[in-house]
């Protein structure tokens, strides 16, 4: 069985919104029920279960009925996903980084004419 590639663009996309990020770090400090999560902000709870069904098309949040209560737990393995992305664009970075370094450290070398 193979595995869909990460929707990079989604995951991010995701992200790009201070609630939904706002949802991931609750639901990582705690599981809570949609509703629960509806008190934390200035807005609806269809507006905050939007923002949970974004999080949970991109893989970062998982919604589990627990009795009568739906519980937004976090998917760590879709922030793992996230965060070796981000690992590689840093090596990327960081190689470009002390290339440039390097050849400004070897202009530094020449002697002056």
């Amino acid at each position: 069985m193979q595995v869909a590639p990460p929707d990079f663009d989604r995951m991010f996309g995701a992200l790009a919104d201070a609630t939904r990020r706002d949802i991931v770090r609750r639901a990582i400090d705690a599981e809570e029920g949609v509703a629960e999560l509806a008190e934390h902000y200035p807005m609806s709870f269809a507006a905050v279960q939007k923002h949970v069904a974004i999080l949970e098309r991109a893989g970062l949040v998982t919604k589990v009925r627990i009795g009568r209560r739906k519980v937004v737990r976090t998917n760590l393995e879709g922030l793992r996903v996230a965060r070796r992305l981000l690992d590689q664009y840093e090596e990327v970075w960081r190689g470009r980084l002390g290339r440039m370094a390097q050849l400004v450290g070897e202009d530094r070398k020449e002697p002056p004419r």
